[in-house]
């Protein structure tokens, strides 16, 4: 029988925040201030902002962005979202559930009354079925 390679697992939220804190204590030290960690998740977001307007908006690709990859982009994003949690003591499972009940509570029919999410989606639905 072959063991599962525990990198290859799925993470809760909750463990993420674990193996984050061990890792900021055993290879980085300590965390940074809370501040330059906000200045860090504003870069990383702009880095992914970067690839995404890239992909899939109007801009094209300069050279030095072609190395960028996505998934990671999205990663280093966590990461730094992760150690803010983790320095203002913030479970972020039960803030992510919390936020989601707020949302479907705040949200139950907002989205299917919207004419704007309704058209697009119709107008998808009518050029899928012309082709």
């Amino acid at each position: 029988m072959t063991e599962k390679n525990p990198a290859l697992q799925p993470l809760s939220i909750a463990q993420s925040q674990a193996i984050v804190d061990q890792w900021i204590r055993s290879v980085g030290v300590r965390y940074f201030s809370e501040l330059t960690n906000l200045a860090q998740l504003v870069e990383e977001v702009g880095e992914l902002a970067r690839i995404i307007s890239r992909t899939y908006g109007e801009q094209s690709f300069k050279e030095s962005d072609k190395s960028f990859d996505l998934a990671d982009e999205m990663a280093d994003v966590l990461f730094v979202l992760i150690c803010l949690a983790n320095q203002t003591g913030v479970d972020l499972e039960s803030a992510l559930r919390r936020n989601l009940d707020k949302k479907s509570a705040r949200d139950a029919t907002r989205h299917q009354e919207n004419r704007k999410l309704t058209a697009m989606l119709a107008k998808s639905r009518n050029e899928a079925e012309q082709e």
